[in-house]
C-alpha cells in the first residue's frame, strides 16, 4: 500500500474512531466565517473541552460507512464540512456551537449524532437548550436535597414552638 494512501486510511479511521467514541457529534459548514471568528469558536469549543477539526467529506463518507451512518450521514457530507465532538458531555457541542451560530449567522448546523444516532438540526437545538452535565447534576442534587432540607426545617420549627409553649406555661 502506497504512504499516500496508508495516510488517507489513517485519516479515515481517526473520523471514525471520533464517531464511535464520542457521546455527541455535530457537523456544521462555516463557510462564510473569517479567520479571527474560527480561532474564538475553536477558543470556545476548546474551553468546552469539544474536539473541533475540518476534514475532506470523501473521508468522512468513508468513515461515516465504516461505522454504518453512511446512508444518514452522505446526504450532508457536502460543501465545507468541520466536525466537533465531544467523549465527556452530550451537551457541550451543540450549545456552544448553536450559541456560537447565533451571533454568527455564517455557520450553519448541519446535523449531528447523538450517541450513535443520527439526529437533525432542530434536536441539536434542543439539546444546546439543555443545561449542562454540570448543571444537570446540581439540579438533581438540589431535588434529593430538598425534601431532606425541608425535614430539618420542621422539626426546627416544632422545636421553636414547643420551646416557646413551655416557656409561657
Amino acid at each position: 500500500m502506497s504512504k499516500v494512501i496508508e495516510q488517507k486510511q489513517a485519516v479515515v479511521d481517526e473520523i471514525a474512531a471520533k464517531l464511535k467514541d464520542s457521546v455527541s457529534t455535530v457537523l456544521v459548514d462555516y463557510r462564510g466565517l473569517d479567520v479571527s471568528e474560527i480561532t474564538e469558536l475553536r477558543a470556545q469549543l476548546r474551553e468546552a473541552d469539544v474536539d473541533f477539526k475540518v476534514y475532506k467529506n470523501t473521508m468522512a463518507r468513508r468513515a461515516a460507512e465504516d461505522v454504518n451512518l453512511k446512508d444518514e450521514l452522505n446526504e450532508h457530507l457536502v460543501g465545507p464540512t468541520a466536525i466537533a465532538t465531544s467523549k465527556e458531555d452530550a451537551v457541550a457541542p451543540a450549545k456552544v456551537l448553536y450559541n456560537f451560530a447565533k451571533d454568527h449567522e455564517a455557520l450553519e448546523i448541519k446535523t449531528g449524532v447523538i450517541e450513535g444516532s443520527v439526529v437533525s438540526q432542530e434536536q441539536i437545538k434542543e439539546l444546546a437548550s439543555l443545561p449542562s452535565h454540570d448543571g444537570l447534576v446540581a439540579m438533581l442534587l438540589s431535588v434529593m436535597q430538598a425534601p431532606i432540607r425541608n425535614f430539618a426545617l420542621a422539626t426546627k420549627a416544632v422545636a421553636e414552638q414547643k420551646e416557646e409553649e413551655e416557656e409561657s406555661a
